[in-house]
């Protein structure tokens, strides 16, 4: 038939129809949660008889759908673009054009690592959904990925094939324990953790019922894991490397993941000192990357201070953090009638190679910007700024982000704009071409 005539290409690894197999079974279960109690008067209401004769009819369904899925799709290496098919009903056609490739992530989740597969997700400007080959045979996964950022970077579809993938140099790897001490010193943690005791308690004493208690305990836990556990499932044995394609990150202990920050993408850095970590000199390093290259934006979820300007010379030459930090000047102090409590937190600053802002008291974040990277500044003021003739300044960078300087004076506000304009316009001049082994 026409309509299941496969289309032509490379194709998926066999173990994907199972994945995909769990689509009708998982619509079943949104249905179901709609109307709970309709679900479970129907459930109630089945004989084993039944019950057998659904399951013989839903799995074969869930099976055909899952082996139809990955019958129909199949990707495609031009020598200007990727093409990926997919669609039972309604056909699709991805064209990902090769020189517009952000980056490419390899996941492989615990199932897939068992099974020995992996997923490629790729970032390509001007777009905020992924587009995702999953699964491939581990082997051709990296293999794949080596071919497309190296055409990606410029060089000729002839040697892109053959290149394999670049050598890597570690730079950084997080040991385990630092990695759980910065975690139990994190304040957020532990007070989400006695959220979720406090919080469900008082409503079950409140209502007299345990029911509301459990609800609201659901999502507090949730909260738990999510800023606990799976901060460390995750980012358990980080591992920072460099390589010609640019900087690989891996971690993860269930799930294991791959990134690559490519060099040149990197708008904005932010450098984050919780409170209780500044007495050991440890920081967190994030990134605001072109695209959204890297999941979550972390470099570093946690290193010394001598670790992290290592990287991050790296990542942006000629950018040094201490010097950075070293130019920040404080606010005004009639800044306190307009931020009460937080005021002495703010500060900005600028070097010959960065816009730099710092924020926070309990936890200090610097933000840096490289000149190179600003779209636009502009100036702000609320109603109660110009009262004490303050004003914000807004740097907005090409990952669609905003760092500002808040709360400098009005005429200082005004200067930083039309100064930070000419320098970001000197230094797109001087920028080096993202095709980076052109």
């Amino acid at each position: 038939m026409a309509l299941l005539q496969r289309p032509e290409g490379r194709r998926l690894h066999p173990v994907t129809p199972w994945r995909r197999a769990w689509a009708p079974l998982a619509a079943l279960f949104a249905f179901a949660a709609q109307d709970p109690e309709r679900a479970r008067q129907g459930v109630e209401s089945l004989t084993a008889g039944r019950l057998l004769a659904v399951l013989a009819l839903l799995l074969p369904a869930a099976a055909a759908y899952g082996f139809l899925s990955w019958w129909m799709t199949s990707y495609t290496v031009t020598e200007t673009e990727l093409r990926i098919r997919t669609g039972l009903l309604f056909r699709r056609v991805a064209h990902i054009r090769l020189d517009r490739l952000q980056a490419i992530d390899v996941g492989r989740p615990l199932l897939a690592r068992i099974a020995g597969v992996a997923k490629l997700k790729l970032d390509v400007v001007g777009t905020a959904k992924k587009d995702e080959l999953a699964f491939l045979g581990e082997r051709e996964a990296v293999a794949l990925r080596a071919e497309l950022l190296a055409r990606a970077a410029g060089m000729a579809p002839e040697a892109a094939a053959e290149a394999g993938e670049a050598p890597a140099r570690e730079l950084v790897r997080v040991g385990t324990r630092m990695l759980v001490v910065s975690l139990l010193l994190l304040g957020s943690v532990w007070g989400t953790l006695a959220a979720a005791v406090a919080v469900p308690a008082l409503v079950w004493w409140a209502s007299g019922s345990l029911w509301p208690g459990l609800a609201v305990a659901v999502p507090l836990l949730s909260g738990v894991w999510r800023s606990g556990v799976g901060r460390f499932l995750t980012e358990f044995d980080w591992v920072v490397a460099e390589s010609p394609d640019g900087m690989r990150l891996d971690h993860g202990l269930l799930d294991r993941a791959h990134a690559t920050v490519p060099p040149g993408r990197v708008q904005a850095v932010r450098i984050v000192e919780p409170w209780l970590w500044r007495r050991r000199g440890w920081v967190r390093v994030e990134l605001d990357v072109a695209a959204g290259g890297n999941e979550g934006g972390l470099l570093l979820p946690v290193a010394t201070r001598e670790t992290a300007r290592g990287v991050l010379a790296r990542v942006l030459p000629g950018v040094d953090p201490a010097e950075a930090a070293a130019s920040l000047a404080p606010v005004p102090r009639r800044a306190r009638w307009v931020v009460p409590l937080w005021w002495r937190g703010y500060g900005h600053g600028v070097t010959e190679t960065v816009f730099a802002s710092r924020k926070g008291l309990l936890c200090r974040t610097l933000s840096l910007v490289p000149h190179a990277k600003v779209q636009s500044v502009r100036l702000t003021q609320g109603p109660w700024e110009r009262a004490f003739e303050l004003a914000d300044v807004h740097v907005d960078h090409g990952a669609n982000g905003t760092v500002a300087a808040r709360l400098r004076s009005v005429e200082e506000a005004r200067a930083v704009v039309a100064a930070q304009a000419e320098r970001s316009r000197t230094g797109r001049r001087r920028a080096r071409p993202e095709r980076w082994l052109t």
